[in-house]
């Protein structure tokens, strides 16, 4: 057991060092390549930042509900939606070829995928389920679709469609309005 412990942590340390060692040793000077270039996920590193619920009056309240991050040398967005909260999840946004799309990670234990419509209105980004992992879209629920429309700078609105059953869920996925927090 133990030797079988030792092999796989000098395997995964091997794994690791070969992948550093692929991009130089990290110190300035260092090239990585060029991210990939797509205006959907140009929008969406422009939101990068923490998000909190609006009231109904449109004003900011206390409530985190989205932390937005660039990363992996600016190929991906990362987003956490409700951080440490009991439904905590995430979503990663990233380019496949010409394609913007997006997993995310669901509290429901599965993964759906979806593409980003390319003819989505200049201030929105439409989704469309394109798979995922996890799931079975003729039976489990799942997140299907969602639309960000960006109102402004500091002012987002999100709505997203659960499915169960083969069709839409009547009790998952509402609406969001979230406002920039400063």
């Amino acid at each position: 057991m133990m030797r079988r412990f030792l092999a796989c942590g000098l395997a995964l340390t091997l794994v690791l060092t070969l992948s550093l060692a692929s991009y130089g040793d990290g110190k300035a000077g260092t090239k990585l390549p060029a991210p990939p270039t797509n205006a959907g996920l140009e929008k969406l590193k422009k939101l990068a930042g923490t998000w909190v619920v609006a009231d109904e009056d449109g004003k900011p309240t206390d409530q985190v509900a989205s932390i937005i991050k660039v990363t992996s040398g600016g190929s991906a967005v990362h987003e956490t939606l409700f951080p440490g909260q009991p439904m905590e999840m995430i979503s990663i946004y990233t380019v496949d070829g010409s394609d913007l799309v997006m997993t995310h990670y669901c509290v429901l234990g599965n993964q759906p995928r979806m593409k980003a419509d390319p003819n989505s209105p200049p201030n929105k980004i439409v989704w469309h389920f394109a798979g995922g992992t996890n799931l079975n879209p003729a039976k489990d629920k799942h997140m299907h679709e969602a639309t960000l429309t960006i109102i402004s700078d500091d002012r987002i609105e999100v709505k997203g469609t659960g499915w169960e059953n083969g069709g839409p869920a009547k009790d998952m996925c509402c609406g969001l309005k979230l406002v920039r927090k400063k």
